[in-house]
């Protein structure tokens, strides 16, 4: 319990300094497991992922010092987190998110008793949770919260919905990441733009010789 009784002590410790919001970070990625990081940040063999949304997307670093910050203005953190192995800290994390400047929490769990994102969310409340089922039998317990106890969430596996979507509630506030945002948006229109006269001009065979 020492490693957990540490990250407990700092976490409370950065709770109570009050630090500027410039310099803390924006958005807490939790996860249940370390196995669950392939989902949660993305893979290179796979789906992409929250820390791929983004790092390479939207320009935010992840921030592993309180005390020193990245150059970026718009930074995230990384924790594993279990609602089962580890309540204390779980709880720790959800109450002192909010002093410690974070302002949307993403979290994510496997398995069918996947009660991190639904127990953060209740901890954490009024901040922003947005759930990410690491699994597909995960779903009904991550969206299975009562009425009065809000929690966002996003299919099956798709944490870089989840970051996409903490993004958007922080450019409320941000033009900025507004503007990132409509940037990624219309990279994306021009890709599909791209596709469609490719598959036009080629035709059909043309095209899956070039792209296979």
């Amino acid at each position: 319990m020492d490693e957990v009784d540490a990250l407990i002590e700092q976490l409370e410790a950065q709770a109570e300094q009050d630090g500027d919001p410039e310099t803390t970070p924006d958005v807490g990625i939790v996860m249940g497991s370390d196995s669950d990081l392939d989902v949660m940040a993305g893979s290179e063999e796979g789906r992409a992922g929250a820390y791929d949304a983004f790092v390479e997307e939207l320009g935010f670093e992840e921030q592993t010092d309180y005390e020193n910050p990245p150059e970026s203005r718009y930074t995230f953190e990384t924790f594993v987190v279990s609602a089962h192995r580890t309540p204390e800290l779980m709880y720790a994390y959800a109450e002192t998110a909010a002093d410690r400047g974070i302002d949307v929490i993403i979290a994510g769990a496997g398995g069918k008793s996947a009660d991190l994102p639904n127990m953060t969310a209740s901890i954490a409340y009024p901040l922003p949770v947005i759930g990410v089922p690491v699994q597909e039998k995960s779903v009904d317990s991550v969206i299975g919260m009562p009425t009065g106890a809000p929690l966002v969430a996003v299919d099956a596996g798709k944490s870089f919905n989840a970051a996409l979507s903490a993004a958007q509630i922080l450019s409320r506030e941000h033009e900025e990441l507004r503007d990132r945002l409509v940037e990624y948006h219309e990279r994306l229109q021009a890709d599909v733009g791209e596709v469609s006269r490719d598959l036009h001009e080629l035709g059909t065979p043309g095209f899956r010789e070039r792209w296979e």
